[in-house]
């Protein structure tokens, strides 16, 4: 007897590859999706809580397309290194003349995931990294205690935006020389009222690390949790070599 396809669904875990995962924010979000994730980052991180591969991410990707490999994979997430396009790079580092040179992954990696042929999601934070912003999320969409905005490209699939809830007030910290409270925590760099490690663990639902430069870095796993379901929901078909069961 052929079982209903959405019994069926919920017995498979799609497999999704997950480019400079750093230590596992989004990861997490897509096995609470339902998804089994394979994370790929060219820096050992011993703290990704899923399959773990050192590999330059691009090369990683490029390999897995010639071989044909990359079929495996219902979908892809990548989180390219964000420091060329972000708004502190371009804004407050740029004019007092801070930090160094960074390279443009986006254009290379994009290239790449359209030739595969496997749906994407491509996330950066605000600023001006050459992405699409298809969707953009909030910490307050999922009552998080951090804002944290990201936007994301997607690719080969859609998903409708959700609602964007108005902030409930400032993020703590020193602001030109004048301490502001506020509901949410800055889980970035140091100093001037940023958050602790505890702090930002709580903040973003995240336990798994004690590294602040794991949790500075970290998207939400609400966040992911999120798009990975709005995925399954509306555009992952059963794959048809899945016999029903008796």
């Amino acid at each position: 007897m052929t079982q209903p396809t959405d019994i069926r669904r919920a017995r498979i875990r799609p497999h999704l590859l997950d480019l400079f995962c750093c230590a596992g924010g989004a990861a997490t979000g897509y096995d609470r999706a339902g998804f089994e994730v394979h994370g790929i980052d060219i820096a050992p991180r011993p703290n990704y809580p899923f399959a773990f591969r050192r590999a330059e991410a691009l090369e990683h990707l490029a390999a897995l397309i010639a071989s044909g490999e990359i079929r495996r994979y219902a979908i892809v997430h990548a989180s390219p290194p964000c420091q060329h396009g972000c708004a502190l790079t371009v804004g407050t580092n740029a004019s007092r003349g801070w930090g160094r040179t960074h390279t443009q992954l986006i254009p290379a990696l994009r290239e790449l995931l359209d030739a595969s042929g496997v749906p994407y999601v491509i996330e950066q934070p605000g600023g001006r990294a050459p992405v699409r912003r298809d969707l953009s999320l909030c910490g307050e969409m999922f009552g998080l205690g951090v804002l944290r905005h990201r936007n994301f490209e997607l690719g080969g699939w859609t998903a409708v935006q959700p609602a964007h809830r108005p902030h409930r007030g400032r993020v703590r910290g020193w602001r030109h020389g004048e301490f502001h409270d506020g509901p949410y925590v800055a889980a970035y760099g140091s100093g001037g009222g940023k958050a602790t490690v505890a702090e930002m663990q709580a903040a973003m639902g995240i336990d798994w690390t004690e590294v602040r430069e794991e949790l500075t870095e970290a998207i939400p796993p609400a966040y992911t949790q999120w798009l990975g379901s709005a995925f399954l929901s509306s555009s992952w078909e059963l794959p048809a070599s899945v016999g029903a069961a008796a």
